[in-house]
């Protein structure tokens, strides 16, 4: 008989329990109340499950109905999930999207981008890797994304397509009691040279004998920017982050703004790019995905004067 348990019965089951009685559902779902009632009873005798009290004047959602309720809502959504994406699959929309971030790109403006997303593209998964440097052109180069969100790599790459999305600030830091922060005016690279300068490592061979802004011969290579920023904090290094993630830390005086010679006073401008391999444009969700971190408003924070 449990085989016989119908989409219909489970949507008028839930209706009845979300509206609070058979009228109310019969009229949500514009069908008789009589209608609701037999067939919320026969649900009961398919399954041999009290799911309602009646005993009262308004039915009452049982103990077992309850328990049965969040079931009937997974299958309900799965089947519903299944349609959408079924639906958008037909129309050319991807079944699953995959992205790489650098790790240097905001991300508030992603997970801000990931909830609109999941409104607007419930049939489609979202599957997000991090990475830095080469290792977030690594699996579009292989096929392992469709999509990349990345910072400037000084390599031609033919295959892929790059369009510009927004350009964040990168500051040159150290902890407040580190002997850098104490030095008045642009620092000299020689000063710079006598100091562990903390630089994100490349997990990819795709920068393999480059280096990018190394500015001492002392070099601590971190795999993270949590790790990195630890590394700061406790003063076991300086080196380059991007303003948005220290604003905080700069503004409660536990890292301060280095001058370096030559540099640009308010730090070097750094641009994010959307990737994707040219023979394989992204559908109508990565696209989307695409406008909406590149109309994501850039915020200008405050400039803050290095030390």
């Amino acid at each position: 008989m449990l085989d016989g348990v119908s989409l219909d019965q489970l949507r008028i089951f839930i209706a009845a329990v979300e509206e609070g009685s058979f009228s109310a559902a019969s009229r949500r779902l514009r069908r008789a109340q009589s209608v609701i009632s037999q067939t919320v009873s026969n649900l009961e005798q398919q399954i041999g499950v009290a799911l309602f009290d009646r005993s009262g004047r308004y039915p009452k959602l049982t103990a077992a109905g309850g328990v049965l309720l969040a079931d009937a809502r997974n299958v309900v959504s799965g089947v519903d999930v299944l349609k959408a994406r079924a639906r958008g699959m037909a129309g050319g929309l991807e079944p699953e999207l995959s992205a790489v971030i650098d790790v240097f790109f905001p991300l508030e403006a992603v997970t801000a981008a990931a909830k609109d997303f999941q409104t607007l593209f419930p049939g489609t998964a979202l599957r997000l890797y991090v990475e830095a440097i080469g290792a977030a052109y690594q699996p579009v180069l292989d096929g392992r994304c469709s999509l990349g969100i990345v910072g400037p790599l000084p390599l031609t790459q033919p295959s892929l397509t790059s369009e510009r999305l927004i350009a964040i600030e990168m500051v040159m830091v150290a902890a407040r009691d580190h002997p850098l922060a104490a030095l008045a005016g642009p620092i000299a690279r020689r000063e710079l040279a006598r100091h562990i300068q903390l630089i994100i490592t490349d997990r990819s061979s795709l920068s393999a004998g480059r280096e990018f802004g190394v500015m001492s011969p002392l070099v601590w290579r971190l795999g993270d920017m949590f790790a990195k920023r630890a590394f700061l904090l406790d003063g076991l290094g300086w080196g380059g982050m991007p303003l948005h993630t220290v604003a905080g830390d700069i503004a409660r005086g536990r890292l301060v703004v280095l001058s370096i010679e030559d540099t640009p006073a308010g730090g070097l401008i750094f641009p994010m790019a959307a990737i994707y391999q040219t023979a394989a444009p992204p559908g109508p969700a990565g696209r989307w995905l695409i406008e909406r971190l590149k109309a994501n408003p850039e915020r200008e924070p405050a400039r803050i004067e290095a030390a």
